[in-house]
């Protein structure tokens, strides 16, 4: 087979992998709306599955603060920790899940 060959050989399938992989805007999806229902409620960048521990405290977010929440979609780790967004600063974390509360 000539370089030639074997160079467009190895770019398709590099673009048809990433293809497969890679998300279409079309994908995204915006999560439930709800608001913090505790008086505040800490908020944390990441958890940690191995320890079961959240991690990267960011801030605290107060009651009414307006957060997204899919049930069934975004993940509720067994100890109790939500993902969520924070519609304020546009960012992903957790928060203690029964500070969730629906409308």
């Amino acid at each position: 087979m000539s370089r030639k060959r074997i160079a467009i050989t190895a770019t398709a399938f590099a673009a048809a992998t990433l293809t497969a992989i890679a998300p279409s805007a079309s994908a995204v999806e915006v999560p439930a709306r709800t608001i913090i229902d505790c008086q505040s409620a800490s908020f944390y960048t990441g958890y940690d599955h191995s320890t079961n521990q959240v991690w990267g405290y960011k801030r605290t977010l107060y009651y009414g603060d307006g957060v997204g929440h899919t049930p069934g979609k975004q993940e509720v780790t067994d100890t109790g920790w939500a993902a969520i967004q924070d519609f304020g600063p546009d960012d992903w974390g957790y928060v203690r899940y029964e500070c969730l509360g629906w409308y």
